[in-house]
């Protein structure tokens, strides 16, 4: 997709709240998150990454920083729009632009049946599998520590 911006947004802008729907889609609508899980009081200390094309919202993610790690949060892409690319280039420029600002240890908490997209990005799997939204997650690193500070 040769038309795709990755923009960072504030909490409850325009774009950030097109993000908030579109996760609302995603997360609740389709995969059948409960509603009360979905949105949480990091989303107003968030940074909220979006990807637009065609003047439209069609993925989103959210980092979490803490002192041991950020951590990636919240991806979606809208259905029409899986398969091109979103999410990866997504999560590589959110990884870059902390890189920048000298963080370089990253953690996030995957869909079991999306390990294998995350450990093309260099992300492994640790700890026992866990139950979040009703599905089956596992724990994920991309640095070499023997254990991890775990946030929600």
């Amino acid at each position: 997709m040769t038309d795709l911006a990755i923009l960072v947004v504030p909490p409850f802008s325009t774009l950030c709240n097109a993000a908030f729907a579109l996760r609302r889609e995603v997360f609740v609508w389709e995969q059948k998150v409960p509603e009360e899980e979905e949105h949480d009081h990091y989303d107003m200390t968030a940074i909220h990454y979006v990807a637009v094309a065609s003047g439209e919202v069609v993925g989103t993610l959210r980092l979490i920083e803490s002192e041991e790690h950020i951590k990636i949060g919240r991806v979606a892409v809208r259905m029409a729009f899986r398969g091109q690319g979103i999410a990866r280039r997504m999560i590589l420029s959110a990884m870059e632009a902390s890189r920048q600002r000298g963080r370089d240890r990253f953690y996030l908490t995957a869909q079991s049946d999306k390990l294998g997209f995350y450990e093309s990005l260099g992300f492994v799997a640790f700890g026992p599998e866990i139950i979040d939204g009703g599905m089956p997650h596992r724990a994920m690193r991309d640095y070499d520590k023997q254990s991890a500070v775990l946030i929600d």
